[in-house]
C-alpha cells in the first residue's frame, strides 16, 4: 500500500521511497521494522487517510528530526554542515561506516529472510554497527551517505534501517563480485534508490493473486481428479507462474519479439495451462490416456511436452512463446533453447540480439550439480553464441529428489556456480510475491541495459515428493511436517491485501473452479477433438517420416559457376599475408578451379559451402577447430601472418552479415552440440554443421544424440536438419583418436530417423552436403569424415565429379563388373579402409576380387546395394571388411539388418579385429600387424 500522493510534495524521491517502504511495513504488520516515533503517525495515517484523499503533509506533524533523511537540506549544504561538524576522530568513524556500507552489499544476503520454511540463519557479524564501535548512542549521529545515492546525510539508525530494507528482506542480492562499476552503480542504485521493493498498483496486486489462484487450483483439480498420477506438481513453488506472467509481460513492453522457455518437468504442466495456454482438455485427455494407438512406437510423457503460442501485452506488442520438449536429462536442454533463440534472431536480422529473450527454469539440486549448466554460462558471452542475456530461474525446492543439500552441493548457494559471470544473482523468498515482482523487474532491465545472464534463485519447497507417488517424509521428514502446516502462497498473500474482500477472493476462486471442471467435462466428451500439431511455418515445405518419402534434387554445379566459386575461396585480400603452407594451399584451389589438378577433400568441401552460400542457403558451422581444420584441410578463415587478422574466404561469396557463420567453439561437446541442434530447429533451409575435432569425442554429448538428434522426431515430431562431422579413422593414433563410435549410432538408428554417411571420395562430400540442404526431406546427418584420407594422393576427384553425377550410396566396382564372371570374392567395406583393400588388390593381383563401397550406411540403401551387386554369380561369399573391432563399426548392425545370406544369393562373413573393449590399440606398430592380419584374410 503505498502513501498518499499528496504527503510531503517538497521530499525527494528517494526520501519517499524510503517512507512508502516503512508505510508497507506498517501496515503488513512488520512493526518491528518501523521506529516507534513513527508507529503512531502511521496509525493515524492509516486509519484517516489511506484513501488517498487526505491533505495531511509531513510538515504538520513530522516524526523525525531537523536536518535528517526525512527533511534534508540542500547537497551543497548538507555536505558543508558535515564537514564543519566533524570532529577529531570523525573521518575514521565515517570510514568504518563506508565499510559497513560496502558490507551490506556484499554481505546482505546471508541475512535476507530467503526460506519460506523459516530457516534462520546468522547475520554476519560483519552488518553489525557494534563491529565497527558503534554504539547506541551513535543512532541519531548523522554520516555522509553520497554513495548509497538519495540524500547526502542520514542517521546512523536510518542507514542501518535502509540497508536492511534494501539487503535484507525478502530479497538477497549477489552483485559486488561483479568487476565493471558502471554494472554494480546500476543495479546498487535500483536497489538501494526503491529499498529493494517494487510500487505495485492494486491491478497489478489483483493480477498476482489470479495468476496464484490459477497455479493453485490447477494442482489441487489434478491431485484430486487423477488421484496417483505422476505431474510433478508445482505446489510450494506457485510463484512461478506470476513470475513469468510479470516477465512475458515486461518483455512485451521491451519491444521482444520472442521467447523461448526451456524447462525441466517440475511444475511443466502448470505453465502450459497457465502460460502457454494449452487448453486443459488437453491435458486431461492425456491423463485418461484413452487414446494409445495415437502413440503406438511413439510419443513422450505429457511433462515432457513442449508447445509455442502468441502472447499480447498490454501495450499491444505480440510475443510468441515456444516451450522446448525436454527430457529427463533435465538441464541439457539449456543450449538446445539458446541455439533455437539465435537460429530466430538470424531469421528476423536481430545481430544486436535486442528483439528475443530466453527463459531457463531450473531445478536447484540440478543447476549445481550438472556440469552442462557451466557450459551453457560460458558460451553467454562468446560471440558465436550469444542471445541478448538470459534469464535463468531457479525453482529452488531445497532437496533434490531425496537428497539434501549437504550432499548435493560444496556451495553455500545451488547458484553459486553462476559466480563465474559478472551477472547478478537474486534469492528471493518465493513467499513474498511482491519481491519476486521486484526481482523480475530488476532482471528483465538488467538483461534489456547490459544484454548478459541474470539468475533468480527462487526459494520455495516441494510441498509433495519428487512425484506423486513419492513419499518425502522418509528422508525429509521434519521438513515436511513443517510443509503441511503451512498455508499456500495463495492464501497468505491474500491475507495481506486488505482492500479486497472475501467475497471478491472467492469469486475469484469459483470462476476458475468452473472453468476447470467445464475443462474436464469437455475431454471426457465422446466428441473430443484431440489438438495436433503438425509442422507448420517455416517447417511447412519439409517433410519426415520414411525414406521412401526422401526427394533427390539436384546437387551439381555448372563449370563455370564451380570454377568461379573455387577462385573466390582462394582469394585473399590485398595486402593480406597468408602463412606460407597456407598460401600453398590457395594456390592449389586455384590451380583446381582452372581444372590443373584434382580437387582434394578440402577443395570440395569449401566449394560445397561456397555454393550453398551462392544460392542463398545460411551456412552456420562451429566446432573447436572449425575455422582452420582439425588437420589443417579447411582454411575457411585465414589469419594474416603479420598482423593476426581473421579474413573468411566465404565472405569473398556473400556480404550478408547473416549468411555465414563459422565460429571456433569452447571445449565442449554437450553445450556446443545442443546449442546447434536448436539452431537446426528453426533454421530448416540452412545447413547447420558441428563438427568434433575427434570424432571419438562426441561421446562426451552423447545426452544431447540420445535424447534429442536421434529421438525427437520419434518423441515430439520435431525434425531436424543437423550435420554432425566426426573424424574417424584407423590409423594408429590410439583408442581415443580412431574411432567416432559408429556402432553407437547404428544402435539407435529406427525407422529411418537419420542418415550415416561415410563418404570416400571429395566429390561425394560435396554432392552429399548439397543434398542435405536442397533436400525437403529432413533429417540429421552423422558423418563419418577422414583424417589421413584428407592428403591421400588416390583420395581425389575432378571438376566433373561436381558437375555431373549425385551422391551415390554404394559405389559399385566398374573395373570387376567388366570381368564379373571370373569375380570369385566380393569385399564390402565403408570408409578409408576401401583404399588399403585396392592397394592390397594391385599387389595380390587379385582381379577375381570385387571392391564396393557402402558409403550410407543408413538407411540401409539396399536397392542400390542389390544394384551392386546384380553383376556376380550366385554362391559368391560376400564379406564385410572393417577396421574396427568386431563388435564394433558397422558389421553387427548390417549382418542383423541384411542375414546371413544377403540377398538369398551370397553367403555374408567379415573380416574385421577381434572383439574389444577399447576401439584401438596404443602402439602403432601392433596396429599395421593387426592392418596388415585385415588385409591378409580378406583376400584368402
Amino acid at each position: 500500500m503505498a502513501v498518499p500522493a499528496t504527503i510531503s510534495p517538497q521530499l525527494s524521491s528517494q526520501s519517499l521511497s524510503y517512507i512508502e517502504s516503512l508505510y508497507a511495513d506498517y501496515t503488513a504488520g512488520k512493526t518491528d521494522a518501523v521506529p516507534a516515533e513513527w508507529q503512531a503517525y502511521f496509525h493515524e495515517l492509516s486509519n484517516g487517510h489511506a484513501n488517498g484523499t487526505t491533505t495531511t503533509t509531513w510538515s504538520d506533524q513530522p516524526p523525525f528530526p531537523q536536518h535528517s533523511i526525512f527533511n534534508p537540506p540542500g547537497a551543497g549544504a548538507a555536505k558543508q554542515d558535515f564537514r564543519d561538524e566533524q570532529r577529531m576522530g570523525a573521518a575514521a568513524q565515517q570510514e568504518r561506516l563506508d565499510d559497513l556500507i560496502r558490507n551490506y552489499r556484499v554481505m546482505g544476503h546471508m541475512a535476507a529472510s530467503l526460506d519460506p520454511l523459516g530457516t534462520v540463519r546468522p547475520a554476519p557479524p560483519e552488518l553489525d554497527p557494534a563491529n565497527y564501535g558503534f554504539t547506541k548512542e551513535d543512532e541519531n549521529r548523522e554520516f555522509s551517505t553520497y554513495t548509497m545515492g538519495g540524500p547526502d546525510v542520514r542517521t546512523l539508525g536510518h542507514i542501518v534501517h535502509w540497508l536492511k530494507q534494501t539487503y535484507c528482506r525478502s530479497i538477497g542480492v549477489q552483485y559486488m563480485h561483479i568487476n565493471n562499476s558502471k554494472v554494480r552503480d546500476w543495479l546498487k542504485e535500483r536497489m538501494e534508490s526503491t529499498g529493494n521493493r517494487a510500487k505495485l498498483s492494486r491491478d497489478e496486486q489483483k493480477r498476482i493473486l489470479e495468476r496464484l489462484c490459477d497455479a493453485e487450483l490447477f494442482e489441487e483439480f489434478i491431485s484430486v481428479k487423477f488421484q496417483g498420477a505422476k505431474s510433478f506438481s508445482l505446489e510450494g513453488g506457485e510463484a512461478l507462474i506470476p513470475m513469468l506472467d510479470m516477465a512475458i509481460e515486461r518483455a512485451g513492453e521491451e519491444g521482444v519479439r520472442e521467447i523461448v522457455i526451456g524447462m525441466a518437468h517440475r511444475g511443466r504442466l502448470n505453465v502450459l495451462a497457465n502460460i502457454m495456454g494449452k487448453n486443459p482438455r488437453q491435458i486431461y485427455r492425456e491423463f485418461m490416456d484413452q487414446d494409445p494407438k495415437l502413440h503406438y512406437g511413439r510419443g513422450d510423457v505429457k511433462y515432457h511436452m513442449g508447445y509455442s503460442t502468441n502472447y499480447t501485452a498490454k501495450n499491444g506488442n505480440r510475443v510468441h512463446l515456444s516451450l522446448c520438449f525436454n527430457p529427463s536429462h533435465l538441464e541439457y536442454v539449456n543450449t538446445v533453447a539458446q541455439g533455437r533463440m539465435a537460429a530466430k534472431m538470424d531469421r528476423f536480422k536481430d545481430f544486436d540480439r535486442r528483439n528475443g529473450c530466453v527463459f531457463l527454469i531450473h531445478g536447484d539440486a540440478a543447476f549445481i550439480g550438472e556440469g552442462i549448466v557451466q557450459e551453457t554460462l560460458n558460451l553467454s558471452q562468446l560471440e558465436g553464441y550469444k542471445v541478448g542475456g538470459t534469464i535463468h530461474i531457479i525453482i529452488n525446492n531445497q532437496v533434490g529428489f531425496t537428497t539434501d543439500p549437504s550432499d548435493a552441493r560444496s556451495t553455500e548457494y545451488a547458484s553459486d556456480i553462476a559466480k563465474m559471470l559478472e551477472i547478478p544473482i537474486f534469492h528471493v523468498n518465493g513467499e513474498d510475491p511482491e519481491a519476486v515482482a521486484q526481482v523480475v523487474r530488476l532482471a528483465m532491465d538488467f538483461r534489456k541495459e547490459f544484454q548478459r545472464d541474470v539468475v533468480i534463485d527462487m526459494y520455495c519447497y516441494r510441498r509433495r515428493g519428487h512425484n506423486e507417488n513419492d513419499e518425502p517424509e522418509f528422508t525429509q521428514p521434519l521438513m515436511y511436517k513443517n510443509i503441511k502446516q503451512r498455508p499456500s502462497v495463495f492464501d497468505a498473500y491474500l491475507k495481506g491485501l486488505k482492500y479486497l474482500t472475501k467475497e471478491e477472493s472467492d469469486s475469484i476462486e469459483a470462476e476458475r473452479k468452473a472453468k476447470l471442471e467445464a475443462e474436464l467435462q469437455a475431454a471426457k466428451a465422446e466428441d473430443f477433438k484431440r489438438e495436433f500439431h503438425h509442422m507448420g511455418g517455416i517447417w511447412a515445405h519439409f517433410t519426415g517420416g520414411l525414406a521412401s518419402n526422401a526427394d533427390n534434387p539436384v546437387t551439381s554445379l555448372d563449370r563455370l559457376k564451380a570454377m568461379d566459386l573455387l577462385q573466390a575461396v582462394s582469394q585473399a585480400p590485398s595486402g593480406f599475408t597468408p602463412h606460407p603452407k597456407v598460401a600453398r594451399v590457395l594456390d592449389g584451389r586455384r590451380n583446381m578451379a582452372a581444372g590443373k589438378q584434382p580437387l582434394d577433400w578440402g577443395g570440395a568441401e569449401m566449394l560445397a559451402y561456397a555454393s550453398i552460400v551462392a544460392d542463398g542457403h545460411r551456412l552456420r558451422m562451429t566446432g573447436q577447430d572449425v575455422r582452420r581444420g582439425t588437420f589443417s584441410h579447411r582454411h575457411a578463415v585465414l589469419t594474416d601472418y603479420e598482423n593476426g587478422t581473421p579474413y573468411p574466404l566465404l565472405s569473398n561469396i556473400s556480404k550478408d552479415r547473416g549468411r555465414v557463420a563459422m565460429f571456433n567453439s569452447p571445449l565442449s561437446e554437450a553445450g556446443v552440440l545442443g546449442f546447434e541442434y536448436g539452431y537446426s530447429l528453426d533454421m530448416p533451409e540452412g545447413l547447420t554443421v558441428w563438427e568434433a575435432q575427434f570424432g571419438d569425442f562426441a561421446n562426451a554429448a552423447q545426452v544431447i544424440i540420445d535424447q534429442f538428434i536421434s529421438s525427437a522426431e520419434d518423441k515430439w515430431d520435431r525434425l531436424s536438419g543437423l550435420v554432425m562431422l566426426l573424424p574417424h579413422g584407423y590409423e594408429g593414433q590410439g583408442p581415443e583418436h580412431s574411432s567416432a563410435r559408429l556402432e553407437r549410432f547404428l544402435s539407435l538408428a529406427a525407422d529411418d530417423n537419420m542418415q550415416i554417411v561415410q563418404p570416400s571420395t571429395p566429390a561425394q562430400f560435396f554432392h552429399m552436403l548439397r543434398r542435405q540442404v536442397k533436400r525437403k526431406w529432413k533429417k540429421p546427418l552423422v558423418v563419418m569424415t577422414p583424417k589421413q584420407l584428407l592428403r591421400w594422393p588416390a583420395c581425389i576427384s575432378s571438376l566433373d565429379d561436381i558437375t555431373h553425377g549425385s551422391f551415390q550410396s554404394v559405389i559399385g566396382d566398374p573395373v570387376a563388373e567388366a570381368k564379373a564372371g571370373e569375380v570369385k570374392r566380393i569385399l564390402l567395406c565403408s570408409g578409408r579402409v576401401y583404399y588399403d583393400l585396392v592397394d592390397q588388390r594391385a599387389k595380390a593381383e587379385r582381379s577375381d576380387v570385387a571392391i564396393i563401397r557402402v558409403e550410407e550406411l543408413y538407411p540401409v540403401p539396399e536397392a542400390a546395394l542389390k544394384q551392386a551387386l546384380a553383376p556376380y554369380k550366385d554362391g559368391i561369399s560376400a564379406i564385410w571388411v572393417q577396421d574396427e573391432p568386431e563388435n564394433m563399426g558397422a558389421w553387427r548392425f548390417l549382418r542383423v539388418m541384411l542375414g546371413e545370406k544377403l540377398f538369398k544369393r551370397f553367403p555374408f562373413y567379415y573380416v574385421s579385429r577381434s572383439p574389444s573393449p577399447s576401439p584401438a590399440v596404443g602402439s602403432g606398430r601392433m596396429h599395421k600387424d593387426e592392418q596388415a592380419e585385415i588385409l591378409g584374410r580378406a583376400f584368402m
